[in-house]
């Protein structure tokens, strides 16, 4: 099996033809609770995003790879890696799967291959997910694969109306020294 690949789906850089899904996903104001998103992107911001970006976890301290179908080629979601830590090799996961892919068993396959990537590629010590409490999908998903809850964020999130709990979840690579 090659790297950022299963038989179902492919991990791959962000491209041009992209821009229409991002545009959809970061404008969804329905999502922006779970993320960082608090403002609407235009295209044109999104556009220079895709053209400025490097790609270069070491350089821009994140990456973002979009999750394609390999049978069909359609864009089914992104995977981002964030607050990126060089010392201390860690990074923030967050991931996003197109409502029209929910329950088909994709997001575990995404984080299968990311964490494959993370430890054994970029030799990362962990990765880590702050998830808001009522987002039961995501903490069932980081649980199943192997996350351990590590905590409560007391009100971590605001919604604009009130504040929310998150919860933080980690995932150690138990191959690395110390």
């Amino acid at each position: 099996m090659k790297m950022l690949e299963n038989d179902h789906i492919r991990l791959r850089a962000p491209e041009p033809e992209d821009l229409d899904i991002l545009y959809k996903w970061e404008n969804n104001t329905e999502w922006w609770q779970y993320g960082s998103s608090i403002v609407p992107f235009s295209r044109f911001a999104l556009k220079q995003y895709l053209i400025q970006s490097k790609q270069d976890i070491y350089q821009d301290k994140q990456l973002r790879l979009m999750v394609e179908l390999k049978s069909t080629h359609a864009t089914i979601g992104s995977i981002d890696l964030y607050d990126f830590d060089p010392f201390h090799l860690r990074a923030g996961v967050g991931i996003l799967v197109d409502e029209n892919y929910h329950r088909q068993g994709y997001a575990s396959q995404i984080l299968e291959l990311l964490e494959a990537y993370c430890f054994g590629f970029l030799k990362l010590n962990q990765l880590y997910a702050v998830v808001p409490v009522q987002n039961t999908r995501s903490i069932n998903l980081f649980k199943k694969s192997g996350y351990i809850l590590s905590g409560t964020l007391q009100k971590w999130l605001s919604s604009g109306d009130f504040y929310e709990d998150a919860t933080l979840f980690q995932k150690i690579n138990h191959k690395t020294y110390g």
